[in-house]
């Protein structure tokens, strides 16, 4: 039906011409209430949004001088994250002038990574900003 007719039926009807496809010829279009359909469009995005899994982000924390017990604690909570689908953000603080000695945390953080290669990622590589390193781990 040519345009114009389609839009004088609308019209006649007391609804709108909406377009419903554009990359086909000729374009595909269907008399409505667009701000009915707009409405509804909408809803079913939120009702998505609440379906949709927001993966959450876990931070642990270590220092350079942590005990082998507290380590493995520390291990374990990060497996368990990593396999619950949970991102996992460790963070590692260095006491008072502990940052001269930087390669002790990035040992630390190291064994963590090797331990930790079989349940996850490194998302991102340790990085040291001021007195804390910072990673990011993904579940695989």
């Amino acid at each position: 039906m040519p345009k114009d007719q389609a839009l004088g039926l609308a019209r006649e009807k007391g609804y709108d011409l909406v377009l419903v496809s554009t990359g086909v010829e000729p374009p595909v279009c269907k008399i409505a209430d667009f701000g009915k359909m707009k409405y509804e469009m909408l809803k079913s995005e939120k009702e998505a949004r609440k379906k949709q899994k927001s993966g959450t982000l876990k931070e642990l924390k270590l220092s350079t001088k942590i005990g082998d017990h507290d380590y493995k604690v520390v291990l374990n909570k990060t497996l368990d994250f990593l396999a619950k689908g949970h991102k996992v953000k460790i963070s590692l603080r260095f006491k008072g002038r502990e940052v001269t000695h930087s390669g002790l945390g990035l040992a630390v953080i190291q064994r963590l990574i090797n331990d930790v290669s079989a349940a996850g990622n490194v998302e991102s590589p340790p990085k040291l900003e001021g007195k804390l390193y910072f990673m990011l781990l993904a579940p695989k």
